[in-house]
């Protein structure tokens, strides 16, 4: 079985820092694309960020300059480091990886909640 756990969600202020870590275990061959999605509520999950197995980027437009995405192959992780978060970064942050174990599937972590108070 695949697992991917994310952690270092959290509460913070306006302006302030969170980074997100999100690691993929079980029977694992290959990784391919991860990312990170986010969902407020009342809202459609959308793209934050996403990283090829070579370590191309992309980013939603309401995030690019505050917030970056990397991975580390050796330990199947990817990061999402977040800065000068606004109340409207509020969601609850979603893993997503591309992973090889018996065959190409998609995975989802569970989530974490990441609030911004003004």
């Amino acid at each position: 079985q695949v697992q991917l756990v994310e952690s270092g969600g959290g509460l913070v202020q306006a302006g302030g820092s969170l980074r997100l870590s999100c690691a993929a275990s079980g029977r694992i061959f290959s990784i391919n694309g991860m990312g990170w999605y986010r969902q407020a509520p009342g809202k459609q999950r959308e793209l934050v960020a996403v990283i090829t197995s070579g370590g191309s980027t992309n980013y939603a437009d309401s995030v690019k300059g505050r917030f970056t995405i990397s991975r580390d192959n050796d330990k199947n992780t990817v990061y999402l480091q977040m800065n000068s978060l606004k109340p409207e970064d509020t969601a609850v942050y979603y893993c997503n990886a591309e992973i090889y174990g018996r065959r190409w599937t998609d995975y989802w972590g569970q989530g974490t909640q990441v609030t911004v108070s003004s």
